[in-house]
């Protein structure tokens, strides 16, 4: 995983957008991340793989 910091992220959003269709990048804030981004593709998969472990195939409604 990429880290970016918050100011490299606002003024290179381009290279942020770039490096999250790579791999997930994270975004530190005093030092520890607190935002991720990641290449919708990459969500989808994560989103599908979290509804197949789901007892009822529901997922985390929150």
């Amino acid at each position: 995983m990429q880290t970016l910091s918050a100011n490299d992220a606002k003024y290179g959003f381009k290279r942020l957008i770039d490096l999250a269709r790579a791999e997930p990048v994270a975004v530190p804030k005093h030092g520890r991340p607190v935002v991720l981004a990641m290449a919708v593709e990459e969500y989808e998969r994560l989103k599908a793989l979290d509804q197949r472990k789901s007892p009822n195939g529901q997922g985390d409604q929150t």
